[in-house]
């Protein structure tokens, strides 16, 4: 078997009269290094086959914090999953584009996982669009939510923004982008149920755009009900236009985005694997050919087995 690379490369070599801390310093270097080359080779002596390319495509935003948060997202999921490709790609006004990102991959294998919330018309019709234009055979991974990982992401951001479990008379307004298709109001009301169960408080939906009610409306009804404080928890996955208008409305406090939240890398992962767990052949898209991905259950609220986010 030959090495793919030198066992002494550039970080074990040292300047000239510089010394090692010690030679367990040393042979913890080598020894990390000999993992690195046994993990590509199998019990018989055969490369391991590389795992396919988790693409993780965001939507892109004029925001430069918006890109900076979700390139962390990506160094998360690489920390979560040694050895897993991951790339980035978007949908628009960002770089890299899916299709380069997609071009570049070849004909290898990918999945596509969604930095969406819910289902729409860039999940159904976008990404799948661009998948079956390029070489790479791939499947399309299900969005996001509902998940009950994204309600411990959004439970967390509320607690730092403020909320207190017990507070009386107290209502949350779960502020999402908002899309004509009502899968998406579909999806997105699953996940102001679930939040209400773990708060114990009621949630509305509410939608920066194309839907209703607005944030506004959606705090005047919860006060009419009595709720003598209304959050806001931010249903965004990033900073951005949308997520800064919804916290302007809060009458009361505002959660941030998601961001990096662990749950969120952990939630990637468990749609990677679930998409390439899925037997069902058309959940593959070739060349030109699209096939409708073949999605799960929606609103399932199992958690993914520790595995998943190892």
């Amino acid at each position: 078997m030959t090495a793919s690379k030198p066992l002494h490369d550039e970080s074990t070599t040292l300047p000239h009269g510089a010394h090692l801390d010690s030679t367990a310093h040393l042979m913890n270097r080598i020894t990390s290094q000999l993992a690195d080359q046994l993990s590509l080779v199998s019990r018989d002596g055969r490369r391991r086959p590389e795992p396919p390319t988790l693409v993780l495509v965001a939507h892109g935003s004029r925001d430069p914090r918006t890109l900076r948060t979700v390139t962390a997202l990506v160094d998360r999921v690489r920390e979560l999953r040694p050895g897993l490709p991951v790339r980035l790609g978007h949908i628009e006004l960002n770089e890299p584009l899916l299709p380069d990102t997609l071009a570049a991959l070849g004909t290898s294998e990918a999945v596509l996982v969604p930095l969406l919330l819910s289902r729409g018309y860039h999940v159904k019709r976008d990404i799948p669009d661009m998948a079956a234009a390029a070489p790479a055979r791939t499947r399309v991974a299900t969005a996001l939510g509902p998940h009950p990982l994204l309600v411990d992401a959004l439970h967390d951001r509320l607690t730092e923004a403020g909320w207190r479990k017990g507070a009386e008379k107290t209502g949350v307004v779960l502020a999402a982008a908002g899309s004509r298709d009502p899968d998406a109001a579909t999806d997105t009301g699953r996940t102001a149920q679930l939040l209400a169960d773990r708060l114990g408080v009621p949630v509305i939906p509410a939608y920066a755009s194309a839907a209703k009610p607005t944030v506004e409306e959606a705090v005047q009804t919860l006060t009419a009900r009595g709720c003598r404080r209304v959050a806001v928890a931010s249903y965004f996955t990033a900073p951005g236009y949308f997520a800064t208008q919804c916290a302007e409305a809060a009458p009361w406090i505002a959660s941030a985005p998601l961001g990096t939240h662990p749950a969120m890398a952990r939630l990637v992962l468990h749609r990677y694997d679930e998409a390439l767990t899925t037997q069902d052949e058309r959940t593959y898209v070739r060349g030109a050919g699209l096939h409708q991905s073949a999605a799960p259950p929606r609103g399932a609220t199992s958690h993914p087995q520790p595995a998943l986010a190892s």
